[in-house]
């Protein structure tokens, strides 16, 4: 059986979540990246460009069909402030707990006029065919959104010890019949940071984010995105994933995940 994307609308806000959606954890809960470009996508549909999206993740979300309700909070002709949730299964919604919560601003584009500014390093260029690509750690489950990016590393591997940077781009789209949008392909790729850059053994570390920040000061261009990830952790702690989000033209944003650090 062919996967032809992470979705599958089955009304206005309901979607079938296809297996690719599975994170490397277990094949039956979903990996934050389709579920935040899930909930990207909605914001999307409010009009001007979204600059910042923050996501929360209450619990393991399953890979089952998923509704999405959005809203305007602080509407306004600059900015406007919007809300999401992210519910399990085909209700309404409205007798269940969110299994996500996020909010987003939207920002008006700044003038043509303004003088760029850009102070981060450039990326590493992107790798041939032939650069390191998917590797996982003993019980990681691969088949499901893992193999469903194509990656290729610069330095480091998701069982290699970080930071690390890589290049990744979808194999398939978030939304059957839809073409991505660069909002929804950062967001699908971003709360990847997290395992790009950590530094930690996951075959004996529970490393899970709670959330994701993703802050974006233009939309990315093409479809390659590249990601230089590192973690910070302390004992008595938690864990800090911080990454930095470019494409062929340099950098255009940045992602930010508060990581659980625990033993299995």
């Amino acid at each position: 059986m062919t996967i032809e994307a992470f979705y599958e609308p089955l009304d206005t806000d309901l979607f079938a979540s296809s297996p690719s959606t599975a994170g490397p954890w277990s094949p039956g809960f979903q990996h934050g990246g389709p579920v935040s470009a899930l909930i990207g996508r909605a914001f999307e549909r409010h009009g001007t460009r979204v600059a910042r999206v923050t996501v929360e993740i209450l619990g393991p979300v399953p890979v089952a069909p998923l509704r999405v309700a959005t809203r305007v909070v602080r509407p306004g002709r600059r900015v406007s402030l919007l809300e999401g949730e992210l519910f399990s299964g085909d209700g309404d919604g409205r007798a269940d707990s969110p299994i996500v919560r996020a909010r987003a601003w939207r920002i008006a584009e700044a003038p043509a006029e303004l003088e760029p500014i850009d102070n981060a390093e450039a990326p590493a260029p992107l790798p041939g065919p032939g650069a390191p690509g998917l590797s996982g750690w003993p019980g990681a489950h691969l088949d499901g959104y893992l193999s469903s990016i194509e990656w290729r590393f610069v330095r480091g591997s998701f069982a290699q010890p970080g930071p690390g940077e890589v290049w990744g781009r979808p194999r398939i789209p978030l939304m059957a019949g839809e073409d991505d949008s660069p909002l929804v392909r950062t967001l699908v790729l971003a709360d990847s940071g997290s395992g790009v850059g950590s530094q930690l053994d996951f075959a004996k570390w529970m490393v899970i984010n709670t959330d994701l920040t993703v802050a974006l000061n233009r939309d990315p261009v093409g479809e390659w995105i590249n990601m230089r990830s590192r973690l910070q952790a302390q004992p008595g702690g938690s864990a800090l994933a911080d990454t930095e989000l470019a494409d062929a033209s340099g950098t255009f944003g940045r992602g930010l995940q508060t990581l659980i650090v625990d033993t299995h």
